[in-house]
């Protein structure tokens, strides 16, 4: 057996997530796997960084997945799996692409040995709504924002926290994380006015929480709520109903890390398998 590594970026609008869900419901991680079976004529599996929801994009994903090497020699393919690039390019819908594909160094683990998740939220507020030929990608927010404030209330949530208040429940699962850098900024164009972007980086994030994250600083920037409103928050234990959940459309999956060495591949994967077993048996 090998492990390939691929770089891959998807169109989330239209479908309902990354994981593959019952009754054929359409979803990324379904619709790569039968394609790379039809390739590889193996069953595949992928493992994936990030989870994302329904609506979700991504430019930046990165899965991995075990197969046979026979399978690669059979198909021209063990010598350079970059050419399974093109051979999946003919074959996948165009909402989905495979940026690159390689061999995985030894101890790579898509999930476990990354570092960070990079995010980008882009969003407007303009009256008239997005840009046409953005609109899949660029949520709305019908008031008027004040990104001083949006910042102060971002600044509040960065650091080590319990982030129940900002995530849907999830049986034995931690809420706890390393939200490292959360930083916003006008990005307006004569053609896009009103235009504002959110870089959201932690270490992993659990479920629906960049969206309650971002939506918590659009109430506090459009005067809704005062910056102690995001601070009151990282106090609770469980998920609250006054937080807002931004659109999923305006969210996109930038960038994942990983350590640069193998050994430290490995030694990352360890420790995060370690933090989320222990969380799991509480």
């Amino acid at each position: 057996m090998c492990r390939l590594r691929l770089d891959l970026g998807y169109d989330g609008t239209d479908f309902h997530g990354w994981a593959r869900q019952k009754g054929g419901i359409r979803s990324v991680q379904q619709t790569l796997e039968e394609i790379l079976h039809l390739v590889l004529r193996e069953p595949i599996e992928l493992v994936v960084a990030g989870r994302t929801d329904a609506g979700v994009h991504a430019r930046g994903q990165v899965a991995h997945f075990d197969v046979p090497l026979s399978a690669l020699e059979q198909r021209s393919i063990a010598g350079d799996p970059s050419t399974l690039v093109p051979r999946l390019a003919k074959l996948l819908p165009p909402d989905v692409r495979v940026h690159r594909a390689q061999f995985a160094p030894a101890g790579f683990d898509a999930r476990f040995s990354a570092l960070r998740r990079r995010y980008i939220y882009r969003v407007t507020t303009h009256p008239r709504g997005a840009l046409s030929t953005r609109a899949r990608d660029t949520a709305v927010w019908t008031k008027p924002i004040d990104l001083r404030l949006v910042q102060e209330a971002a600044d509040v949530l960065v650091g080590f926290h319990d982030f129940a208040a900002f995530c849907k429940a999830k049986p034995h699962a931690t809420t706890i994380r390393t939200l490292e850098s959360f930083d916003w900024r006008d990005v307006s164009t004569p053609d896009e006015p009103q235009l504002f972007e959110a870089s959201v980086v932690a270490d992993a994030f659990c479920w629906s929480m960049v969206r309650s994250l971002v939506g918590c600083c659009l109430r506090v920037g459009q005067g809704a709520r005062d910056v102690d409103f995001a601070a009151a928050l990282l106090s609770k234990s469980e998920r609250s109903s006054q937080v807002p959940v931004a659109p999923a459309n305006g969210l996109s999956l930038v960038g994942v890390d990983y350590p640069a060495g193998e050994d430290e591949l490995v030694a990352r994967s360890e420790l995060t398998r370690g933090r989320r077993s222990a969380s799991e048996l509480g």
